[in-house]
């Protein structure tokens, strides 16, 4: 099926994937706890340490459910943990108001933790597959890289919302709204279209995981696809959890800090937007995309002035934009019915990346300055960029231009 062939039942369907994909990422986001849920938990008595120990469970809950659940999404349906995961969500946000306290909220960590990872791979495969189906899979870049920018763009609604409604209730009033949302992006996600079958592989749960990697074994672009998303997404993701500190360092006062936070993603959610037309970067326009990236956050950080920041929100947008695309080639390099497995393996190496970032960062923000730690994240990206841009190299030299892959997959690589 082609958009040319049948104008109108493709234009219904992708209106309809796209329209929930996007409402769906916008109720996801706009959680009016996110600005002020550590001030609840010091409110509530909880040291730093505590503090720090309910994050260290929230990460590990999601390491430990990414590849499980991306196996759960390939073996039944893929809709109905995209509704699954906001309610588990809801119900520990409603945990923290209704009962504050610390057990309260590591049981709450968890249940978001596991309503993340049922969402994660599950959504990708979803859409890729509905696209793919509609025969518009050349599309996914620009369709995720919006449903980005529209978290983004909720993220900070929600930022701007949650004062006033603090002000007006409190915790309660805020964890009310919070709840809320979250029901509300269950109910969206059951519009999800879904027509594949799900797998019928032997071997259960298990055979389906082996399956997935025997795909990643058996192919070396796909090897390459999953190793390029953590080396992407890894850093950039760890450092906006930094960067109001990096702002604060530039000596504005406390209440500046908010609206300088929203030049820096208001550059991400551009980055999003972009995915579209720069979907069709090859491997040396990708190098080049995170060189520039780069540069511009480590000269954003170590200028230490409000204006550095407005380069280092071009760094966010490059970085943002680099990892749709990532994603984008990930998801047309899977063959099999393995995707949401795949995908999910691909987020646990970010994960676990992840960490390692945190315990580098807090080590050279102690010693140097956040500024100084910025700039040195920069330092991976370009070592990337590097390999990239070699990789590039020999794969154009060792197929002499005739390499045998789909037209999606070749525009991608042109």
């Amino acid at each position: 099926m082609t958009l040319s062939s049948a104008p109108e039942p493709v234009t219904g369907g992708l209106r309809r994937l796209t329209s929930t994909l996007y409402t769906y990422a916008f109720c996801d986001e706009f959680v009016l706890l996110y600005p002020v849920y550590a001030l609840l938990f010091s409110d509530t008595g909880l040291s730093v340490w505590q503090t720090s120990s309910l994050f260290a469970l929230w990460s590990l809950t999601g390491v430990l459910l990414e590849v499980p659940s991306g196996v759960w999404a390939d073996a039944v349906s893929r809709r109905l943990l995209l509704w699954l995961g906001p309610l588990l969500t809801a119900a520990g946000f409603a945990l923290w108001v209704l009962v504050p306290s610390y057990p309260a909220f590591a049981l709450g960590f968890v249940l978001w933790g596991a309503g993340g990872a049922l969402g994660s791979g599950a959504l990708e495969a979803l859409v890729h597959d509905e696209l793919d189906r509609l025969g518009a899979a050349g599309r996914y870049a620009a369709v995720m890289g919006r449903a980005r920018a529209a978290g983004l763009v909720a993220t900070m609604a929600a930022m701007g919302a949650a004062g006033p409604v603090f002000d007006r209730g409190g915790y309660l009033a805020v964890g009310a709204a919070s709840v809320l949302v979250c029901l509300l992006a269950a109910g969206v996600a059951t519009r999800f279209p879904e027509h594949r079958e799900p797998s019928a592989r032997g071997g259960g749960r298990a055979g389906g995981l082996r399956a997935g990697l025997a795909e990643a074994r058996a192919d070396r672009s796909v090897r390459g696809a999953l190793l390029l998303v953590p080396a992407v997404t890894a850093v950039w993701g760890a450092l906006d959890e930094y960067a109001p500190l990096l702002v604060r360092d530039t000596g504005v006062a406390a209440g500046t800090v908010p609206w300088l936070l929203l030049v820096i993603w208001a550059g991400a959610t551009a980055g999003g937007l972009l995915a579209g037309p720069a979907e069709r970067l090859g491997t040396a326009g990708f190098a080049a995309l995170l060189t520039g990236a780069a540069l511009a956050l480590a000269t954003g950080a170590l200028l230490g002035t409000p204006a550095g920041l407005v380069l280092v929100g071009v760094a966010f947008g490059g970085f943002q934009l680099a990892t749709v695309l990532a994603d984008a080639r990930l998801q047309g390099r899977i063959d099999g019915t393995g995707r949401a497995t795949l995908t999910s393996v691909a987020g646990l190496g970010s994960e676990l990346a992840t960490f390692a970032v945190y315990a580098a960062y807090a080590a050279l923000a102690t010693s140097a300055g956040h500024a100084t730690a910025f700039a040195w994240a920069a330092v991976p990206y370009a070592v990337a960029a590097v390999l990239l841009a070699a990789s590039g190299r020999r794969s154009g030299a060792g197929r002499g231009g005739a390499r045998n892959e789909s037209p999606d997959s070749a525009a991608r690589t042109q």
